[in-house]
């Protein structure tokens, strides 16, 4: 490639792998989408985020169908949705990351800790269980992103949606340590922000 220009598909395939070496795409879990134009790139199906290629992503149109003869994560149906509702995101991160895992299967939404939760995640509502790969699933995400950048998923995992895939998968690490940060604190007396602070701007 020399030093041209990396491509959309290339930005997302440098973001897998930084993924799978901060560890949060455990067992090969997890899949990654970017938007370009009408189309859509998404790893596909059993593919493991450190290892996959850009001649393994699996290409489609915003209505699924395929482009190319590579087959998509099952979790397509959620990325397409969540494009739908929010039309100037170009990159999805969905991951099984530990953290936000056991964040999906607490009875209580995750406390606001700090200020870069706040300002770089906002609120993270909880999309109700449905089987991985389902039109449930995917359909209960998008009811929440349509208004959130950023959702876990009861007892599954966590999806984040922004301008890139730089930007999406900086967005996904910062959710899995504010997971983190809430489990390491469970049960232990701590300090929440005031209200006024949860009412700043987020960043998209």
């Amino acid at each position: 490639m020399g030093g041209g220009a990396v491509t959309p598909a290339g930005q997302l395939i440098r973001a897998c792998r930084r993924l799978a070496a901060l560890g949060l795409s455990p067992g090969g879990s997890g899949n990654v989408s970017v938007r370009v134009g009408d189309q859509v790139f998404v790893t596909p199906t059993g593919s493991s985020l450190g290892r996959v290629t850009e001649d393994d992503l699996a290409v489609l149109t915003a209505d699924g169908t395929s482009l190319s003869a590579n087959r998509p994560s099952k979790e397509f149906p959620l990325h397409l949705a969540a494009y739908r509702v929010r039309p100037r995101a170009q990159a999805i991160v969905h991951l099984h990351s530990v953290h936000a895992v056991a964040a999906s299967c607490l009875a209580d939404p995750l406390p606001t800790l700090t200020p870069y939760q706040v300002t770089r995640l906002g609120p993270l509502p909880v999309a109700p269980y449905a089987p991985p790969g389902s039109q449930d699933l995917a359909d209960g995400v998008a009811a929440l992103m349509a208004g959130h950048h950023a959702v876990l998923m009861a007892n599954h995992g966590s999806v984040v949606a922004a301008d890139d895939v730089d930007l999406a998968a900086d967005l996904a690490e910062e959710l899995d340590s504010t997971a983190k940060l809430a489990l390491l604190l469970r049960g232990l007396p701590h300090h929440e922000l005031p209200p006024d602070a949860v009412a700043g701007p987020t960043s998209r």
